[in-house]
């Protein structure tokens, strides 16, 4: 459904300069809120003097005046409202106040990850020399304690001052934790330990969030009752409840390669079905009858209260105010618009939280949701059957088709991979979800009745153990999906330049020029690619990467490499730190060695401590260097220093000096008084050097 003209979707065009506004806000979060605040009122009076002397005025021959006004007052509000929600704005956050402990408030469900329970929390209170003074922020705990697990949302922690700021990505490619925990307003961590922490009371959050969390508790409870595999079980709650605490990542990857992924965040297709479910159940009709309003009433309640047991994700959220609006325009036999329903959805949301828009459910959610209104029809109308259940089959893969078109971009922006086989994985799900929905809503509901809980349990487990099995299948077929995809952020945003003009040529073929947009774009697209093809098979560096007290070197020649570091590339802090900086940097051939392993190649060889690359000689000071100096006829240039080993310093004159994270503080600073040219790698990012050949 695209719009004719623009005063069918009135609310679409006015959330636009809102969320320029609030994007702008992301970028410059220090903006004074009064200036912005007093820019408001001086526009919105603009505003108001303008209506009033609408005549007088003659401004019925500049229209676009108001428009204009209305427009710079919604950006001003987006950026004031995301000022105003920056919590390192506040006068009274924490980290600007002296303390020797905290007390906060935990505002999340703990989650047990082996030996760590790791949660967000409020801080309220500041304490030091025994005062305490009002606080605010956010922080993220962890703490290594098994007595920690008993930890609830709406406890009452006193800790004590002891956190840094979260640490930024150090090597390429690596993930911005940093950013992430700053698009949740939370910018400090801190780790504790047994004794270091004090439950001083309980009941200190929002009741009906406590009682929510709860109740998930005990529903996650009764699955586990019912069903015995492990894996169902963590699938059930996951699909069901939005309880992901379970889920290994085995299985997000296989949902995640066959482009099912979205079926394991609880969102509209969920929210569709048990709304479908409750309008059976309680026969809702259209029109304004006292009956039918409260019916109505009573399934608007109930999906907000299977919203609040889900969590409140931003899919549910969406998807919920969507699904009131279209029950309160049905009830009241109303025209909706549904890109107006999405636009008031996202309004209400960002005015709650403007940091969602940078939530990545929160992107994928709302696209998907306009491939469905917007490319859907488009792309349903490519073929016509006339047996109706060919019909309903292409109905459902014109359906998955937009969906992923659509969030394409996305998906290979943030997780560097695409399905391929997503057509097929996503027509083999839709009657096993349908069942799973079903079978585990009447579950839940129901009371224990043995034969019968056991029976729908049993349905459950082994619906999902067959989805699993249909899905890993189409997982490991060759080519199931296109992996390593790292775009830039101009190339995404060409990417949806592209769709967007060729979906919108489709639709109205008299305008070839947006064909030609599609096409001009695409080409820039391709020479975009091209051009780091080419600088990818050409580059020759080496890469010092900062894995705290590991070692990690990368060789790079063109689209080969050489990894030396004591990890195995089944180690957390390899796919962590080190895989994505291979990926990013296009090396698909290279090998893994240890420190003391030996290698030769026709650019790269390593012999003991010794490594040449091309024209690059480096030595490997560690513990199993025998000698306290070094020969002058070795000629290295480099000296990658680690576990603080000892070292004439007076022959470190001439050359580059790397000292990794495995070096104690009190080493590196014995290093840094040394007039010779050394690179720190702890607590910094990683450091790069070009071959000149």
């Amino acid at each position: 459904m695209i719009a004719k003209h623009k005063g069918e979707i009135p609310v679409v065009i006015l959330l636009l300069p809102f969320l320029a506004g609030i994007s702008i806000g992301l970028c410059y979060p220090t903006a004074k809120a009064i200036t912005l605040g007093v820019s408001a009122l001086i526009l919105i009076a603009l505003f108001v003097v303008f209506n009033i002397a609408y005549r007088r005025l003659q401004l019925y021959k500049n229209s676009w005046t108001g428009s204009l006004l209305i427009y710079a007052i919604l950006f001003l509000a987006g950026w004031l409202i995301t000022v105003q929600h920056n919590q390192l704005n506040s006068n009274i956050h924490f980290s600007k106040q002296s303390a020797k402990y905290l007390l906060v408030h935990i505002n999340s469900e703990p989650k047990v990850k082996g030996d760590v329970v790791r949660f967000s929390a409020d801080v309220v209170q500041s304490i030091d020399k025994g005062k305490g003074s009002p606080s605010n922020g956010a922080l993220l705990l962890s703490i290594k304690d098994e007595l920690a697990a008993n930890l609830f949302y709406g406890a009452e922690v006193l800790i004590p001052a002891k956190y840094a700021e979260v640490e930024p990505p150090y090597n390429p490619g690596e993930f911005n934790y940093k950013q992430y925990l700053a698009n949740k307003n939370i910018y400090h961590q801190a780790y504790l330990y047994t004794k270091q922490y004090r439950v001083t009371k309980g009941g200190c959050g929002n009741p009906i969030i406590a009682y929510a969390l709860k109740t998930r508790q005990n529903l996650v409870a009764k699955l586990r009752a019912n069903m015995s595999d492990t894996t169902a079980i963590a699938v059930a709650s996951t699909l069901i409840l939005g309880y992901k605490a379970d889920l290994s990542n085995d299985v997000l990857q296989a949902y995640s390669k066959t482009g099912t992924i979205h079926i394991l965040s609880v969102s509209g297709g969920h929210v569709a079905i048990i709304y479908g479910l409750l309008a059976w159940a309680l026969g809702l009709r259209k029109g304004a009858s006292r009956s039918n309003i409260i019916k109505a009433i009573t399934i608007i309640v109930l999906i907000w209260v299977y919203a609040l047991l889900t969590g409140f994700s931003p899919a549910v959220n969406r998807a919920a105010l969507m699904i009131s609006m279209v029950i309160c325009g049905r009830t009241f036999a109303r025209y909706i618009n549904s890109l107006n329903i999405l636009a008031c959805s996202a309004f209400i949301l960002l005015l709650y939280d403007p940091y969602l828009l940078t939530d990545v459910g929160f992107q994928l959610s709302y696209f998907a949701v306009v491939g469905l209104i917007v490319f859907q029809p488009i792309v349903y109308n490519w073929l016509y059957f006339k047996n109706t259940w060919a019909d309903k089959i292409w109905m459902a893969c014109s359906v998955s088709i937009a969906a992923q078109v659509i969030t394409f971009p996305l998906s290979a922006y943030y997780f560097h991979q695409a399905p391929v086989y997503f057509l097929l994985s996503n027509l083999l799900i839709v009657l096993p979800v349908a069942v799973i929905m079903y079978a585990g809503t009447a579950l839940l509901i129901l009371p224990q009745v043995p034969y019968l809980s056991k029976a729908l349990g049993f349905l459950l487990e082994h619906t999902i153990l067959l989805m699993n099995k249909a899905l890993a299948f189409i997982e490991h077929v060759p080519f199931a999906s296109i992996g390593k995809i790292w775009l830039t952020r101009c190339e995404h945003l060409l990417l949806y330049v592209i769709i967007i003009a060729a979906f919108y040529f489709m639709y109205n073929m008299q305008r070839r020029w947006f064909l030609f947009v599609s096409l001009s774009t695409s080409l820039l697209f391709c020479m975009s690619i091209s051009l780091k093809k080419f600088r990818a098979d050409g580059a020759r560096s080496i890469t010092f990467l900062n894995l705290r007290k590991n070692t990690g070197i990368v060789f790079r020649n063109g689209t080969e490499g050489v990894v030396i570091t004591n990890l195995a590339d089944t180690d957390k802090a390899f796919q962590y730190a080190v895989q994505p900086g291979l990926d990013s940097m296009r090396i698909t051939r290279y090998s893994i060695i240890g420190l003391n392993d030996t290698l030769h190649r026709p650019w790269f060889i390593k012999q003991q401590n010794l490594v040449q690359f091309i024209d690059i000689r480096i030595l490997l000071l560690n513990q199993m260097w025998p000698l306290k100096s070094i020969p002058q006829q070795m000629g290295v240039s480099y000296l990658y220093v680690s576990n603080n080993v000892r070292i004439d310093t007076r022959q470190l004159s001439k050359l580059v000096l790397i000292a990794d994270g495995s070096n104690s503080d009190a080493y590196i600073d014995k290093l840094k008084n040394i007039p010779v040219n050394c690179r720190i790698l702890k607590r910094n990012k990683s450091f790069s050097i070009a071959s000149k050949q």
